[in-house]
């Protein structure tokens, strides 16, 4: 079968479109031919790993998962002895973080991971990418206290963690400011945001100070930027470790005083969080947003784009 491959860390020229053995699943282990797939920020963080963290998880050195690809549609090729959720021809959908392996043909999960039937109001590509942005959006909101007004802004509301986010927070019934720039206002703007700020032509931390929660999905403020917007017991949270890994020592310090505070929460899949994203699918609650389309021989130039940090939305990679 056809994999892209990465043997050693580094830039997008090291992905190589190989053949390799086609994997046999264990008697709990689903086989899916894989439709379509995305490139994300989490398979450019493992491929050129700029956080140490990485390297302690994946090799020192070199890479110990060399097929990357978190995000996956398709059907399920064969089943296990034991599977009982899945037989062959199942249209599936799915998130899988630890061991990847969806730039490829084929992919082994198992049964008991982040996979479930496809949305049926979806397509393949559509249902490839919406579950890495969701499942990061949702890791950082679920837990407000939407009993209460909650007010959020959201910094880089047009990525794919962005445009999840925008969607969750109104789903939860949140007031949203979305900071974009100005090609994508109109499109944050359908997804649900009540207030845009188009960041090429205002400074967002200009926009009062009375925000409960201000969610950084690109990682490119910080804490002390953003702080004046808070409320008393605010709380910031950004997709990224900031400036010499600020946030996680932040997170730590800052619940002490007691006000405006930093949290920076380990986000995994689950499969109660793909069963969660398949109801609020087919309730017509979401809808995902692709940029750019690219075939599986294409990667490199899908990753490109994806490290211009520009895209809107999802990269996806169609493999079938």
């Amino acid at each position: 079968m056809r994999a892209i491959v990465y043997t050693q860390y580094g830039p997008p020229e090291v992905l190589r479109l190989e053949e390799v053995p086609k994997p046999v699943p264990k008697e709990n282990e689903v086989l899916v031919k894989v439709h379509f797939t995305t490139v994300n920020r989490t398979d450019c963080g493992f491929r050129r790993p700029d956080y140490f963290i990485v390297r302690l998880i994946n090799g020192m050195f070199s890479p110990k998962v060399k097929i990357l690809g978190s995000e996956f549609s398709g059907t399920i090729e064969s089943t296990g002895n034991k599977v009982s959720r899945f037989k062959e021809g199942d249209e599936v959908f799915g998130l899988i973080t630890r061991k990847f392996g969806a730039h490829a043909d084929y992919m082994i999960v198992s049964e008991s991971g982040s996979i479930a039937h496809k949305p049926n109001n979806f397509s393949f590509e559509e249902a490839a990418a919406v579950c890495d942005g969701l499942m990061l959006a949702n890791g950082f909101l679920k837990d407000l206290d939407y009993s209460k007004p909650q007010k959020i802004l959201i910094n880089g509301a047009s990525g794919s963690i962005g445009t999840a986010a925008v969607q969750l927070a109104k789903y939860f019934g949140a007031t949203v400011t979305a900071v974009c720039n100005t090609r994508s206002q109109e499109l944050v703007r359908s997804l649900g945001a009540d207030q845009v700020i188009d960041y090429t032509k205002t400074d967002f931390t200009l926009a009062g100070n009375d925000f409960d929660f201000i969610f950084d999905a690109v990682g490119k403020s910080s804490f002390f930027k953003c702080r004046k917007l808070l409320k008393p017991k605010g709380v910031y949270v950004s997709t990224e470790f900031g400036f010499l890994s600020q946030n996680i020592f932040l997170t730590l310090f800052t619940p002490i005083f007691r006000r405006k505070g930093v949290k920076f929460p380990i986000v995994t899949d689950s499969p109660e969080d793909i069963m969660f994203f398949k109801k609020l699918i087919e309730s017509g609650k979401y809808r995902a947003v692709i940029d750019r389309r690219y075939p599986l021989a294409d990667i490199r130039e899908a990753t490109k784009y994806v490290e211009t940090k520009e895209k809107t939305g999802n990269v996806v990679i169609e493999v079938r």
